[in-house]
């Protein structure tokens, strides 16, 4: 992706399956590089992101990372012609478990992670949109957990897809496999925006709107907030509560808090 909003400081490739892209505002992206095949996960796909998040992981500078994809389609989940190719327990077991791993690492991430979604997010490549922490999409994305339709529940998909969307919502696209567009996506909670029209510039535009909120926030108070979301979903209400005021208390001895504070007080801009 190449974005006229942001100068790009870093170009590298991940074994050429993802393409990884730093600007100087300490944004990645990384941009899965197979259209070929839809972007499908297969196995060496997933290394490569895996290793892509490692990377930004090991980054103290960055800030945020955007997900994006070369071609017509975001990402058509796994390969089937490679899992149908290989009948075995053991292989599907790797393989699941394998992007279940970097699935979680999205999650694990201490940076906000953003899907740029255009065409098809179809079955894992769904729930890689579901899994990320905010999304934007193209007018023309759709979006299914399709593996229904091949006598496949998505069983895997649906782990973020319920934490994301209504239950019977959640459970209507997996019993069913029906294609969802991005208004409805919208509508649903799967996305945050779509874009004013299918250009891939109007697309740039509408995640760098998101980007551009992010980024001029204090990073600590932005990991200790995504690591807290996450945590307290599969807690009780009180011991939720006990974990975010726990959180709370040690944000508020952090510099930058001190110092927003001070300046609500002070009625200025705080002094990052």
């Amino acid at each position: 992706m190449k974005n006229d909003l942001i100068n790009d400081s870093v170009n590298d490739s991940i074994s050429d399956w993802v393409l990884l892209q730093q600007d100087n505002r300490g944004v990645y992206t990384l941009t899965l590089n197979r259209p070929d095949s839809f972007n499908a996960l297969s196995s060496e796909m997933i290394s490569a992101l895996q290793a892509a998040l490692d990377t930004v992981k090991a980054d103290a500078s960055a800030r945020a990372v955007v997900l994006a994809a070369q071609g017509k389609a975001f990402c058509a989940g796994h390969n089937l012609k490679d899992m149908a190719a290989t009948p075995q327990l053991d292989f599907y077991q790797a393989l699941f478990a394998q992007c279940s791993r970097m699935m979680m690492a999205i999650a694990a991430l201490p940076v906000p992670v953003l899907a740029r979604v255009q065409g098809l997010a179809t079955a894992a490549g769904c729930q890689l949109v579901a899994q990320c922490d905010l999304a934007v999409a193209a007018p023309g994305a759709r979006f299914a957990t399709s593996g229904i339709s091949y006598g496949l529940f998505c069983a895997t998909p649906s782990v973020p897809l319920v934490r994301s969307l209504q239950p019977k919502r959640a459970m209507q696209m997996l019993l069913t496999g029906e294609f969802v567009d991005a208004s409805t996506a919208l509508q649903d909670g799967l996305v945050n925006a779509v874009a004013a029209d299918d250009s891939p510039q109007a697309l740039d535009a509408a995640v760098e709107a998101l980007i551009a909120q992010i980024i001029n926030k204090p990073r600590v108070a932005l990991q200790m907030g995504k690591e807290l979301f996450y945590r307290q979903q599969g807690l009780g209400l009180e011991a939720a509560y006990q974990l975010a005021g726990q959180t709370m208390a040690v944000n508020m001895m952090e510099p930058c808090a001190q110092e927003g504070v001070q300046a609500f007080v002070d009625k200025r801009k705080p002094r990052w």
